[in-house]
């Protein structure tokens, strides 16, 4: 098995029993790309430190987790520094999970983790799949500083093997000039609005099969700090998360959150609005 049996916390309600549960949680601890502040491998762990202040019961959806069943894996062992291997170590762990029929759930780590867990989502469901990516930046970029593998170049990787039409970006409002005209030629780009766009596209897409992938950077720093890529003018908490107690229309199978970096919010409130909205996640899968 991948996972890592070491892990002190796991996250709250989790079972013990990786074969009962149909969510598999899985830390991708990895920030080898990242372009400003280092530190969201150490995002998988805070979250699930501090995921035990808050309730197992929602009030969003009026549901709880103890009627969920969901496994916390821990985090990968990933080797340091190596972004090729660790791209495959996390590409095949996800592989796994859907080859025994079980919902990924993964917390990074840089938003670079995303890119082999979309291929295997893409490999599973095919050009019928939609991408939903909830963002700061547009991440459209061919490269970053000659750099392929990047964090802010992973939506235009996906687009090398995915139809840009299936893929709707929110909250974008930083991004090279460049990028946004590839987005407009390319892809579905919603500046600034989060919630509005979101809800508007639901009833197009709810039946079809959708991955999302969120940058807690799509939340205003004022809200969610603890972030290597902070960037003013974004939604607020209150905003993010009726857009995930919203996921429940729709037809998830795939689902991670990246880019908490804890040692730049003392508060803890990044950690804990991520913690926030994987709840609502996982309240939201449909098994």
């Amino acid at each position: 098995m991948f996972y890592n049996n070491t892990m002190p916390t796991r996250f709250m309600g989790s079972l013990d029993d990786y074969h009962g549960a149909d969510v598999v949680l899985v830390g991708a601890p990895m920030d080898f790309t990242c372009s400003f502040r280092p530190g969201t491998r150490f995002g998988p762990q805070k979250i699930r430190e501090v995921s035990t202040g808050i309730e197992e019961y929602s009030v969003y959806m009026h549901q709880s987790l103890e009627y969920s069943r969901y496994f916390d894996a821990g985090d990968l062992e990933l080797p340091f520094g190596n972004v090729e291997k660790s791209l495959d170590i996390i590409g095949k762990a996800c592989e796994q999970i859907y080859a025994d029929n079980k919902f990924p759930l993964f917390i990074g780590g840089e938003h670079l983790v995303s890119l082999p867990l979309i291929e295997q989502a893409y490999k599973k469901y095919g050009d019928d799949m939609v991408l939903l990516h909830f963002d700061a930046h547009a991440d459209l970029r061919e490269d970053y500083m000659g750099e392929g593998h990047s964090h802010a170049s992973v939506i235009r990787k996906v687009c090398s093997f995915m139809k840009g039409t299936n893929i709707y970006q929110f909250g974008i409002r930083s991004g090279a000039k460049e990028e946004m005209q590839f987005a407009k030629n390319n892809t579905n780009m919603y500046l600034f609005e989060v919630v509005k766009p979101f809800m508007e596209q639901i009833e197009k897409i709810e039946n079809r099969p959708i991955y999302v992938t969120m940058d807690i950077d799509v939340v205003d720093p004022a809200f969610a700090n603890g972030t290597g890529t902070p960037e003013p003018g974004g939604c607020s908490s209150r905003e993010i998360l009726k857009v995930a107690s919203h996921m429940k229309r729709l037809n998830l199978i795939g689902f991670d959150l990246v880019e908490v970096s804890p040692h730049y919010d003392n508060s803890d409130r990044t950690a804990l609005l991520a913690a926030k909205i994987i709840r609502e996640i996982i309240l939201s899968i449909k098994i």
